[in-house]
C-alpha cells in the first residue's frame, strides 16, 4: 500500500536540497493531513511550498538527512534553508508564509512550545479516530503535481 501512496504522490519535479521551496512533509494516508495540505495549496497564492508525503521515496531520502526526526512520531514537517521545523513549530513557519490574513497565525508563535506541543500531540494522536484514514492518497490534479516532490 506505501508503495501506492507513493507513487501517486510522486511528480515530474526532483528536489534540489539548494532550493528556494520550503517542502512540507506529510502523512500521505491521513484524512486531516491531505485536506491540510489542500488548505495550504488554497492559500499559498505564490507557490512557495513545495510537498512530499513521508510514506514516498522523497519523503523518506529528505527525512533520512534529519536523523533524529525518526524520533518524532505523528508529525507535520517543514523543512527550509535546511533547518527542520516539526509539530506546532512547523505549522506555524507554514502560516506566516501564507497570503494574508492567515499570516495573522503567526502570533501563536508566542504560546510557549510545550503548551503548543501538547495540543499539536494530542491532535495527532487522534487524528485517524475523528478524520479517519484514506486506503489510497489523495491524487493531486496535473496542474497541482508540480508542486510535488520526485523521489
Amino acid at each position: 500500500m506505501l508503495l501506492i501512496i507513493a507513487s501517486l504522490l510522486i511528480s515530474d519535479m526532483s528536489y534540489n536540497p539548494s532550493s528556494e521551496h520550503p517542502v512540507i512533509l506529510f502523512d500521505g494516508i491521513c484524512n486531516l493531513c491531505c485536506n491540510s495540505v489542500q488548505w495550504i495549496i488554497k492559500r499559498d497564492t505564490q507557490a512557495v511550498f513545495r510537498f512530499a508525503s513521508l510514506q514516498s521515496e522523497a519523503g523518506k531520502k529528505l527525512m533520512a538527512d534529519y536523523p533524529t526526526s525518526s524520533q518524532i512520531q505523528n508529525s507535520f514537517f517543514l523543512i527550509q534553508t535546511g533547518k527542520l521545523y516539526n509539530r506546532s513549530t512547523a505549522a506555524i513557519h507554514v502560516v506566516k508564509q501564507l497570503s494574508f490574513p492567515w499570516r495573522l497565525l503567526y502570533a501563536f508563535i508566542i504560546i510557549p512550545l510545550p503548551i503548543r506541543n501538547a495540543v499539536y500531540n494530542f491532535i495527532a494522536k487522534n487524528r485517524y479516530n475523528w478524520f479517519g484514514k484514506k486506503e489510497i492518497c489523495w491524487v493531486p490534479t496535473p496542474e497541482l503535481k508540480k508542486l510535488f516532490l520526485d523521489a
